[in-house]
């Protein structure tokens, strides 16, 4: 075995091993069963429950479970709109940087508030401390902690008793922010802070050069985002380039840190369904799903990142891996895992640039996002957005056996079937329709850097980044223009909401059922013939969808590549 491979065992096991114990605090937190840290953080609970008044604790329907997460992200954008607007008036901005512009205002606050973190900005040039710490720093805890509630709430729709309940969504979130979120981005901050990465309110430092240059560094309030935008899964960075830049990214240990705390929400989240439907097999057999098609990314992209460019090998007879984009601390292997790890997970932060990958390397990106970002995807998200396929699955198993669907002892019937294809649309419409549109109308092609078919790739790449709630790009988009920046706007908005409502709606038809039993005709949703049916109804559902599309760009670059033309 090649050392890139011992070094994606390894962390497979670490991540998995501390997802499950995570788990354990999760199904406390939610359970209300007395998790940890909770003699520090109840008191705060209470305190912040206390001043919402009683509607905080009192258990919701999926309409108004949904309407409070509407509400909520609604009052988030606005607020981050105006911080944006107006930082130019506001304290701890000691470089005096001006207020954004109205449509990347309106870009970054959506994006934000969707844990998108989609950045048509460049962070050290364009946002003031303030706008860093108070606007999307904030946003990096809420947003993810929404997520994490709407899934919550979509699990409790599969075990209710019949009484429509999906818990409280103030509550849900209040909780994930105390005692998950915060405790564990102080972790990382410290051990980035540790590494090397600053923390502090400094202005930036002015240099001279050996050769007699000026130079400005950048620095700031840095660790505290950067850890909550890796274990958010929102992925924007503090700096223009992520996790790339040598301060916000500066040892191979604050990489593998980061790149831990990519997956460690999102894995935990498939280990916490198991527990709290009561059947742990049921986790497992989603852990699994997620996990073989991880793992099939993961290797089809190192092949061609590790065999290099035969076109440059061809010209120059160098050999050896790909290493354009890339920092040469961390090299191909873990620039390949960071990549697979940031899209599968919707968190899109980078340590390497995509635009310079092989052309596979970036289909297997664009597939990653495309298919719903379930591939562990988002915290939360990425789980209710698998349940969505689960109930599709089941669907088709009962077609095949000629019975009445069932999960979890739930009939899935007409209702569950449309709401989940309702929200499995909202990809396709979002990534195709729009990347259409910005191929017909020229404010959208000024915007690619590449001809031909890489050039077709940016495109699909960014709106499969921006509906998908990923926020990584390929670096050669202009992604500033207004038409961009409004058009992803909306897409950003689409790809969270248009899941997320009709999820919740899914959950709150099943809450409303009564568990019936199993029988010998019930279809077993936890062994590998279900983990086979799961990946294939992913695959076939949500790769073919895109297929004809891919074939129009990195495909027919990988030909084109091959028969040695270039564009």
């Amino acid at each position: 075995m090649s050392s890139e491979y011992l070094v994606f065992a390894a962390y497979a096991a670490v991540t998995t091993a501390l997802a499950w114990l995570l788990a354990v605090h999760l199904h406390r937190v939610y359970a209300d069963q007395r998790p940890w840290l909770g003699a520090v953080a109840r008191p705060v609970e209470r305190l912040i429950l206390g001043a919402a008044g009683p509607a905080a604790r009192h258990p919701q329907g999926w309409l108004a479970y949904a309407g409070a997460v509407l509400t909520f992200n609604l009052a988030g954008f606005v607020a981050l709109y105006a911080v944006l607007r107006l930082q130019g008036v506001l304290p701890l901005n000691p470089e005096g940087i001006a207020a954004m512009s109205p449509d990347l205002a309106f870009n970054t606050a959506i994006s934000f508030v969707t844990n998108t973190n989609w950045q048509a900005y460049s962070g050290e040039v364009q946002l003031s401390y303030l706008s860093q710490m108070v606007g999307l720093t904030v946003q990096n805890f809420v947003s993810a902690a929404t997520g994490m509630a709407v899934a919550v709430a979509v699990i409790r729709g599969f075990v209710a008793k019949g009484d429509g309940r999906l818990g409280n969504f103030w509550t849900d979130m209040v909780r994930s922010v105390l005692y998950v979120l915060l405790p564990l981005s102080v972790v990382a901050a410290v051990v980035l802070i540790w590494q090397g990465v600053p923390q502090s309110l400094s202005a930036y430092v002015r240099a001279t050069t050996l050769e007699g240059a000026s130079q400005v560094i950048a620095q700031g309030p840095a660790a505290a985002q950067i850890a909550i935008k890796q274990l958010g899964t929102n992925g924007g960075g503090f700096f223009g380039v992520n996790s790339a830049h040598p301060l916000e990214n500066p040892t191979i240990l604050s990489n593998m840190v980061q790149t831990v705390y990519l997956l460690l929400i999102p894995v935990a989240f498939c280990f916490l369904f198991g527990r709290m439907v009561g059947d742990r097999r049921q986790g497992w057999a989603i852990f699994a799903a997620m996990g073989v098609l991880f793992v099939a990314g993961l290797l089809a992209m190192n092949l061609p990142e590790q065999a290099g460019s035969p076109a440059l090998a061809q010209a120059t007879g160098i050999t050896g891996p790909n290493m354009e984009g890339k920092e040469v601390r961390f090299g191909a292997t873990l620039s390949v895992l960071w990549a697979e790890a940031t899209t599968a997970a919707s968190n899109g932060s980078v340590n390497a640039m995509h635009d310079s990958f092989m052309p596979i390397s970036g289909l297997v990106m664009m597939l990653n996002m495309q298919v719903g970002e379930v591939i562990f995807g988002g915290v939360g998200s990425g789980l209710y957005g698998m349940l969505l396929y689960v109930v599709l699955a089941v669907f088709l198993a009962g077609l095949m056996v000629g019975r009445t669907p069932e999960y979890l002892g739930k009939k899935i019937e007409g209702r569950e079937v449309t709401l989940s294809v309702l929200a499995f649309l909202s990809m396709p419409l979002g990534i195709l329709v729009f990347s259409a549109l910005s191929t017909v109308i020229p404010a959208g092609l000024a915007s690619l850097q590449e001809t031909g078919p890489h050039g077709l790739s940016e495109l699909l790449y960014a709106y499969s980044s921006a509906t998908g709630n990923n926020g990584s790009a390929f670096g050669g988009f202009g992604a500033a223009a207004p038409f961009h920046t409004t058009l992803q706007g909306i897409a950003m908005a689409l790809g969270r909401y248009a899941i997320i409502v009709p999820m919740l709606a899914v959950a709150g038809s099943l809450a409303m059922k009564s568990p019936v039993p199993a029988t010998a005709g019930t279809f077993p949703t936890h062994g590998p013939l279900f983990v086979l049916l799961l990946v294939i109804t992913v695959l076939v559902l949500g790769a073919l969808t895109f297929f004809p599309a891919l074939v129009l760009g990195p495909i027919a670059e990988h030909v084109s590549m091959l028969g040695g033309q270039t564009f």
